[in-house]
């Protein structure tokens, strides 16, 4: 018992050491004393945009002092309780501390799994394409199913998915999806989701019952607020109008409300059909193409993000990240961290955090070896 407080001492010390430098402590302190001292001017919420950008840094300055004071503490309090445990040869008290100790040590894996969110848009909102690969009814089903999967995995962290545009398949599926998922750190969780995912399965499509291969493609970007300037020439954009398909209502069919917009030096491609105004949907696509080109950018300046010609690569062998095999067994397995489980149900029903976590861990520890 003895050894493993020591053990677990030794891990969370090495915990709180991490967070304190991927923070970067000193000048974190620095900048939120100067974001204090911004806050009390009476002129701060002149600008209500900016004031609203600089209390969200403030905020998550806050927080981040704090989660780690708290671990700090804790620590602290149980490794005394030891110690007083072993004074008294208290076995039930030393028991209680390093019961302790096991969520002081649960709660530090999370905290180091938050300070891995730290890129410039990583507490943003963010957009999730998804696209059958060649393959047909079978492909279609599968980019529903990886859909399914996003919206599920949104859903228990209690944030919001809002439907941008959605494709119908031939009979069954999807053809193509657009989501915004909004909520706290968004885009950090799914950013490390883009690229290529492999379905293996007997399909229900067969009626001989062989064993398919399908693939879908995931593209994640970031919303981005006013305050990241993205210029766009409109001359080099073509705007299309066409009518929507899928969910709502008669009207959404009757009237070319949806929105096309094609930025042809880059060859990105947005469009928005979720609401009957072909204003709000000219809008939001718009938005959407700002946050597209934003997040090239972004993988431009970051080395360990895959080129977005790899992302945007041809959807089959050889660009996968992940592998989903139902069929002849049961596992699913992430290629470039090699984290797999054999819960397939459970993977296809949200529960994606392992991999999520592994995908940051070694894109941070990339970066820190660069």
């Amino acid at each position: 018992m003895r050894a493993d407080i020591s053990q677990m001492k030794t891990e969370i010390e090495q915990s709180i050491e991490l967070l304190r430098r991927r923070l970067d402590w000193e000048p974190s302190e620095h900048r939120l004393a100067e974001l204090n001292a911004l806050a009390e001017d009476p002129s701060f919420w002149d600008d209500p945009q900016k004031a609203q950008t600089l209390m969200q840094e403030r905020s998550r300055l806050e927080s981040a002092f704090e989660s780690i004071g708290k671990l700090q503490s804790d620590l602290s309090d149980n490794v005394e309780l030891a110690e007083l445990a072993e004074m008294d040869d208290d076995d039930e008290m030393l028991e209680a501390a390093a019961q302790a100790l096991v969520k002081v040590q649960e709660k530090a894996a999370e905290a180091e799994l938050e300070a891995l969110l730290s890129g410039e848009a990583d507490a943003n909102d963010c957009f999730v394409e998804i696209h059958p690969g060649a393959g047909g009814t079978e492909a279609q089903d599968w980019a529903e199913m990886v859909l399914r999967m996003y919206s599920r995995w949104a859903n228990s962290r209690n944030m919001k998915v809002e439907v941008i545009e959605h494709e119908d398949g031939d009979g069954a599926g999807i053809k193509s999806a657009t989501i915004k998922v909004k909520g706290h750190n968004a885009f950090g969780w799914l950013k490390t989701e883009s690229g290529v995912h492999r379905l293996v399965r007997i399909s229900p499509y067969d009626s001989s019952a062989r064993r398919h291969t399908s693939f879908a493609s995931v593209w994640v970007y970031p919303q981005i607020d006013d305050s990241i300037e993205i210029e766009i020439n409109e001359s080099d954009c073509r705007v299309d109008t066409y009518r929507a398909s899928g969910a709502g209502g008669q009207h959404v069919n009757k009237t070319d409300s949806a929105v096309r917009i094609t930025h042809e030096p880059t060859g990105i491609v947005v469009q928005c059909q979720n609401d009957r105004s072909q204003h709000k949907n000219r809008a939001q696509a718009w938005d959407m193409l700002r946050a597209r080109l934003y997040e090239k950018e972004l993988q431009e300046r970051e080395a360990a993000a895959q080129a977005e010609a790899d992302n945007k690569a041809e959807i089959g062998w050889g660009h996968q990240i992940r592998s989903y095999v139902l069929q002849p067994y049961q596992m699913v397995k992430d290629l470039r961290t090699g984290v797999e489980t054999s819960d397939t149900s459970g993977v296809l029903d949200g529960k994606l955090d392992p991999f999520m976590a592994a995908a940051l861990s070694a894109r941070v520890n990339a970066g820190e070896e660069n």
